[in-house]
C-alpha cells in the first residue's frame, strides 16, 4: 500500500472483501511508541452486528491490520476484524 494520508481517509466507507459496507471511518488510532497503525475507529452502518467486532463506545474498532486496499473504500477481510 503506498502513502496515504490520513485527511484523505476520513469519511470512507469501509467495506468487506464481498463488498457489504460495514461502516464509515471516523478516525485512526496508532502505536505511540512504534507509530505502527492500529485500529480503524468505524462509524458503523445500521445494519452491522456489532457483537462480532470490539467496540468503543458508539464506534467499532476495526484492526489495521485486516486492511487489504485503500481507494474509493477500504476494504477489509472481515475474517481478520471479527474479535475472537
Amino acid at each position: 500500500m503506498g502513502k496515504v494520508f490520513s485527511g484523505s481517509i476520513v469519511g470512507k466507507e469501509i467495506v468487506n472483501i464481498d463488498g457489504a459496507v460495514l461502516g464509515e471511518l471516523e478516525n485512526v488510532i496508532f502505536e505511540v511508541q512504534t507509530g505502527k497503525l492500529a485500529d480503524l475507529v468505524v462509524k458503523p452502518d445500521s445494519g452491522l452486528n456489532r457483537t462480532k467486532y470490539r467496540e468503543d463506545g458508539k464506534f467499532v474498532l476495526i484492526p489495521f491490520s485486516s486492511v487489504v486496499a485503500v481507494k474509493d473504500y477500504i476494504v477489509v477481510d472481515e475474517s481478520r476484524a471479527m474479535k475472537a
